[in-house]
């Protein structure tokens, strides 16, 4: 795999600078470019998204952290504001890969990891590979282990590798348009602009074959995401913070659960809310992610005094 940071820029008309006040960087992997932002100074916070999300879904962790930390939030191939080849490999072995390549590329150290969703077989992978590397990790609603034996995940994937669910996917946009917002439980807080910067980096078929790919990955990868979920004893007593949207149709509580009897170094915070706790309750996910570096930065200073 190779790398080069690249100047290329793009001009998003549809991107409301007052939102997402953060500078386009880009970098190529194997020849397409990828986009980040690379905001503040300090310890490290890396920000994995899912999908359909993509960097857009930490801007506000990013503008609260960016004071104190060097935030950097990469979109993944497929994603965001970075290139969307039609035939790319879609799996999160494929993206974690290229996760690894961007955190060589940038030199990135002492990382505090920051995943969601699909963001989760994405980033955890590079702490398995890279354990030393990594301070702490920040979990929102996301798994790591096998999804074959999963009921809900084999109804999705029957729909996914059927007619219907790829038109569906490639021609009505369905993943971000409808089931980002059924995914809400404070529907409130989804506004028709915000909304629109979810959708709009998908405008017409050939953008949306990353959706597609990485939603048949949530069954098709299910034999890697095992390999991966038999390595955890690697990170297992990392200090982790777990940030759950209790109201998460589709990543529920037993995940959760999992999670909690797995990890003996994590504290839990459980909020009124659905699969995306950063738009629904950010005040409230500023504030636990705040008091979580707050505590592990005092105990380290503790341990070398």
């Amino acid at each position: 795999m190779s790398y080069a940071v690249s100047p290329h820029s793009k001009k998003t008309t549809w991107l409301n600078t007052s939102l997402y006040p953060h500078t386009s960087n880009f970098i190529q992997i194997d020849g397409y470019n990828m986009h980040y932002i690379d905001e503040g100074q300090g310890e490290v916070l890396v920000f994995v998204h899912g999908t359909p999300t993509w960097s857009f879904l930490y801007r506000k962790m990013i503008q609260q952290f960016s004071a104190t930390h060097r935030c950097i939030a990469v979109d993944h191939l497929g994603f965001g504001l970075s290139d969307k080849p039609k035939d790319y490999n879609y799996t999160p072995e494929q993206l974690s890969k290229n996760l690894a390549c961007f955190i060589d590329a940038l030199q990135l150290k002492d990382i505090t990891l920051v995943v969601h969703d699909f963001g989760g077989p994405i980033g955890l992978p590079y702490a398995l590979q890279q354990a030393e590397n990594i301070k702490q990790i920040v979990l929102f609603n996301t798994w790591l282990w096998e999804t074959k034996s999963d009921k809900n995940a084999q109804q999705v994937n029957k729909i996914l590798h059927s007619r219907l669910g790829n038109f569906l996917y490639l021609h009505t946009n369905f993943s971000p348009r409808v089931l980002l917002k059924k995914a809400f439980f404070k529907r409130k807080q989804l506004t028709k602009e915000i909304h629109q910067h979810y959708h709009r980096p998908f405008p017409n078929k050939s953008t949306r074959y990353g959706l597609l790919g990485i939603g048949k990955s949530l069954v098709g990868s299910s034999d890697w995401y095992g390999q991966m979920w038999n390595q955890i004893d690697r990170i297992r007593d990392k200090p982790f913070l777990i940030i759950w949207g209790l109201k998460d149709k589709f990543i529920k509580e037993e995940h959760l659960k999992k999670w909690e009897n797995t990890l003996p170094k994590r504290q839990v915070v459980r909020l009124n809310c659905g699969h995306f706790p950063q738009e629904e309750l950010p005040e409230q996910v500023n504030e636990a992610l705040s008091l979580f570096l707050h505590e592990h930065n005092a105990k380290e200073r503790c341990k070398k005094n």
